[in-house]
C-alpha cells in the first residue's frame, strides 16, 4: 500500500493543493519531505493524511467504521467547506495477470467537512475506502495469519516520559491491535513498553533463565553437544516479535544492543550501550526517542504481520512530524538511508527542518511549503549544509550582524580602503574567536593589499 497523491481542498493553509508522493518515476526512493518555516503548513499535510487514513483502517475493523472526521478549525478561514482527496495504490488480493485493470490497484476516496451552518461544494465519497478494507476482511477471514499494511502517524508531540513496566491491566495483543492509537496525534510510546514486558515475560516462560544458562556454561568445556542443545532451545524461545524489533533497533543504532527487562533487584528496563549495561532512562532524550520510535515501527510491523518470515519487509504508510527532533547532526544524516534499509517496503512522509536530512540521502522527494504555495525542489544529494540552509530554507548561515559586518571588511579591503579595513578588523577581532576561519581568510587577504600597497 503506498499513497499516490493527496488533493487538499481548504485544508489549513491551502486553498487548492495537489501533492504526488514519493516513489515517483524522477524520485524511486520511498521518501518525500516537506521543508518549510514554522507555520508553512507542513503538519497540516500529515495530519490531513492522517485523517484520510484513519477510514482505512476504521473501515478494516468494522464493515461502517467512522474514522476521524475533518476537524473545523482545521478549514480555511475564508472557506466555507474542505475536503481531502486520497489515491492509495494497493495491489492487495489481485493477482499478477497482465490483462487486469490497471483500476484493480488504485482507489480514491474523499472526505469532505463544511463549517456550521454552511453549504458545502464537497461531497465525501468513502466507496473505495470500504471496497479496499473489505479486501483485507475477507483475506482475515479466510487466513488469520494474512499480513495487513501499517499505517502511522508520529507527531511532534511524541515523548518518552515515563517506562512503565509495572502493569497494572494485562492488554491482549492481537493482530489488529498493532493499529491502536497508530493515527493519535499526542503518542507518548506508553503501549510499546507495556507490550515489551508482557513479550518478553511469555519469552522467559518458554526460555531458559538467562542466570541459569551462565550458570552452565562450564558444559561448554565438558560436553560441548549439551552446551548445543541449550543454546538452540534458547535460540527457539525467543520471541519473534521481540526479535524484530531488537533487529530494527539494532540495525538503526549499531551502538545499542539487548533491549530487555531487569527484575531483580529492581525493575527496569535495560540496554546495552557500546557494550556496557545501562537503564534506558539514562539515555539521552534523543536516543529513547529514536529507539522507541524505531520499536514501535517494528512492533507493529510485526504484530500486523504474523506469518512473515521478516515482519521488517512488511508494508505501510508512516508519517513523521519533523523527524529530526532530539536528533544529534551525525543521525540527522543517515536518517532517511537507515529508514529504507530497516523498514524497506514502507513509504514515509516526514517534515524536517533540518539540511541534513534532505541532502544525505539520494532519490528522496523534497518539496517547500512557502504561503500555501508548494514548490518541488530539485535534488539537494551532496550539498553541504551551508548551501541548503541558503537555497532551500531561506536562512543565513550564520549570525546577521557578524554576517554583515564581515562583508563590510570584504569590501573595504578590495576597495583598498586599508585604515577602514583596519578598524573593522580590530572590532571583529574582539567579538569572534582568534580561529575564525572567514577573520583568518580576511586577515590574510588585509596583508596581501597592505604588501601590494608597501610596494607601490
Amino acid at each position: 500500500m503506498e499513497i499516490k497523491r493527496v488533493i487538499l481542498n481548504n485544508i489549513g493553509l491551502f486553498e487548492n493543493l495537489t501533492i504526488p508522493l514519493a516513489p515517483t518515476e524522477q524520485n524511486p526512493s520511498n521518501i518525500t519531505v516537506f521543508v518549510g518555516n514554522n507555520g508553512a503548513g507542513k503538519t497540516s499535510v500529515l495530519k490531513a493524511l492522517a485523517i484520510s487514513l484513519s477510514w482505512f483502517i476504521a473501515r478494516l475493523r468494522t464493515e461502517k467504521g467512522s474514522g476521524n472526521p475533518i476537524p473545523e478549525d482545521h478549514i480555511l478561514n475564508a472557506a466555507n467547506a474542505a475536503s481531502i482527496e486520497i489515491e492509495i495504490c494497493d495491489s492487495f488480493g489481485v493477482s499478477d495477470n497482465s490483462n487486469q485493470n490497471e483500476s484493480e490497484h488504485h482507489f480514491k476516496w474523499t472526505l469532505a467537512k463544511s463549517k456550521q451552518g454552511r453549504k458545502s461544494q464537497y461531497t465525501s465519497n468513502l466507496y473505495d475506502c470500504t471496497h479496499l478494507a473489505d479486501r483485507y476482511r475477507d483475506a482475515l477471514t479466510h487466513d488469520y495469519k494474512t499480513s495487513l499494511p501499517l499505517v502511522a502517524f508520529y507527531p511532534v508531540e511524541r515523548v518518552v516520559l515515563d517506562i512503565p513496566l509495572k502493569i497494572r491491566t494485562k492488554h491482549v495483543f492481537l493482530q489488529l491491535d498493532g493499529y491502536d492509537n497508530s493515527l493519535s496525534q499526542g503518542v507518548d510510546f506508553r503501549r510499546f513498553f507495556e507490550w515489551f514486558r508482557e513479550r518478553e515475560d511469555t519469552e522467559n516462560e518458554s526460555g531458559i533463565p538467562r542466570d541459569v544458562l551462565n550458570q552452565l556454561s562450564s558444559l561448554a568445556e565438558t560436553n560441548q553437544d549439551v552446551w548445543r542443545w541449550l543454546n538452540e532451545r534458547n535460540a527457539s524461545a525467543k520471541d519473534r516479535q521481540l526479535t524484530t524489533v531488537r533487529t530494527a533497533i539494532g540495525q538503526f543504532m549499531p551502538h545499542i544492543a539487548n533491549l530487555r527487562v531487569h527484575r531483580q533487584p529492581r525493575l527496569y528496563m535495560a540496554i546495552d550501550k557500546n557494550g556496557k549495561p545501562l537503564n534506558v532512562a539514562q539515555l539521552s532524550q534523543g536516543e529513547k526517542s529514536l529507539m522507541t520510535l524505531v520499536g514501535d515501527i517494528a512492533r507493529r510491523l510485526a504484530m500486523l504481520n504474523p506469518a512473515l518470515e521478516n515482519p521488517l519487509a512488511g508494508h505501510g504508510i508512516v508519517l513523521i512530524d519533523e523527524v529530526d527532533l532530539h536528533l544529534h547532526p551525525s543521525w540527522q544524516r543517515s536518517l532517511c538511508d537507515r529508514l529504507i534499509e530497516t523498514f524497506p517496503n514502507c513509504q514515509f512522509v516526514l517534515t524536517t527542518h533540518s539540511p541534513l536530512v534532505i541532502s544525505d540521502c539520494k532519490n528522496v522527494l523534497v518539496y517547500a511549503l512557502t504561503n500555501g504555495e508548494l514548490r518541488q525542489l530539485p535534488s539537494q544529494y551532496g550539498q553541504d549544509a551551508n548551501t541548503v540552509l541558503l537555497d532551500v530554507m531561506d536562512t543565513s548561515i550564520r549570525n546577521e550582524k557578524i554576517n554583515a559586518e564581515l562583508n563590510d571588511l570584504l569590501d573595504a579591503i578590495q576597495d583598498s580602503k586599508l585604515s577602514k579595513a583596519q578598524e573593522l578588523l580590530a572590532e571583529l577581532t574582539e567579538e569572534l574567536p582568534a580561529n575564525h576561519l572567514e577573520l583568518v581568510k580576511a586577515k590574510l587577504l588585509l596583508r596581501k593589499q597592505e604588501l601590494r600597497h608597501a610596494n607601490h
